[in-house]
């Protein structure tokens, strides 16, 4: 008598004898969904998932690895899951990594930006100050600026690049500054019920419209106990006012394109600049002795929707953990 087996597709004898691996492939596509489902939903909440979302795009990159072996092993459904999970990731991965052409306005005053978390002051005041210097920059946010910072910065030079300062030095983290090239007016110290605190100043640019600017820094939610001021802290960042005074929020958010948390401070009017020229991906935390924590992005710079980006680039900077944002923007022209 003949086996039936004899006139199967060898595909399907190989699944039969092999359920295990079927078993197996849907056991490694469910984290992946699982994950994916709560990028593109917002669900992640508390610790540790508010940590472990910010490594999004690494979880994307993997998540090729069971679509890969469900269609060498012909597997079709494991095959249209996790192909159904990689493009999710695909979605919310790769838009920053392409360049928006048509963001903001692309003629009005040149404005270079940048910023830089201190790390409790310790970043090297040369190396900011020659960043300062080779780049043009017109105007810098500081954040976990001390008075020893202060007076460092000041040894260094800054002030004869930058002699205008809205400063608000503190012991540890939550101390803030904006420096330019320009006149300042201070707009006063954003104080969060976390205690970090933010920088404001409105900066008369020649031939724009006014801004307003602020060194951004929320708590950052590094233990389960600081998750809520981390979401009060980013909540509380002001909407942009799109007839109004041109905004701009620079500096240390503690967060990813990856939270939810960040993305409702972007729909409050703002553009990513790294986000709009495709520099979306380039990491700018931790690149120091912590090799074990693969990077990500929590230094930005949002922009008012009405303001046009050129580039951003981010620097290395001895003594700090976190490195520097660089972007130059267009501003909106003033009315005549």
């Amino acid at each position: 008598m003949v086996s039936t087996e004899e006139f199967a597709p060898a595909a399907e004898i190989s699944r039969r004898r092999r359920p295990w691996l079927t078993v197996l492939l849907w056991l490694l596509i469910a984290p992946f969904a699982a994950w994916a489902t709560a990028r593109v939903f917002g669900l992640e909440s508390g610790f540790p998932t508010v940590q472990l979302i910010a490594f999004t795009p690494y979880v994307a990159v993997v998540s090729l690895v069971p679509l890969a072996i469900a269609l060498l092993t012909k597997r079709i459904w494991p095959a249209v899951a996790a192909a159904v999970v990689t493009v999710a990731f695909a979605a919310c991965v790769l838009p920053r990594w392409i360049s928006d052409g048509d963001a903001g306005t692309t003629e009005g005053p040149t404005l270079r930006v940048m910023s830089v978390n201190m790390l409790i002051g310790r970043a090297d005041p040369d190396r900011i100050v020659g960043l300062v210097r080779a780049g043009s920059v017109d105007l810098l946010a500081v954040q976990e600026y001390t008075d020893e910072a202060r007076t460092a910065l000041r040894r260094a030079g800054l002030e004869q690049l930058l002699p205008n300062a809205v400063s608000y030095p503190r012991p540890g983290v939550s101390g803030s500054a904006v420096y330019s090239r320009f006149p300042l007016t201070d707009k006063g110290y954003r104080r969060f019920t976390s205690d970090f605190g933010q920088a404001q100043a409105g900066v008369r640019v020649p031939g724009a419209l006014e801004l307003h600017v602020e060194s951004v820094h929320p708590c950052a939610p590094s233990d389960g106990s600081r998750d809520s001021c981390w979401v009060s802290d980013l909540a509380a960042q002001p909407a942009a006012t799109p007839t109004g005074p041109v905004n701009l929020l620079i500096g240390d958010f503690n967060a990813t394109l990856d939270h939810e948390a960040f993305r409702d401070v972007l729909e409050k009017g703002y553009h990513d600049a790294a986000d709009v020229v495709g520099a979306g991906l380039d990491t700018s935390w931790p690149y120091d002795d912590r090799w074990f924590i693969p990077g990500v992005t929590l230094d930005h710079v949002l922009t008012d929707e009405r303001v046009g980006v050129r580039k951003v680039v981010i620097h290395k900077i001895a003594g700090t953990d976190h490195k520097a944002v660089f972007a130059e923007l267009v501003l909106p022209k003033a009315d005549a």
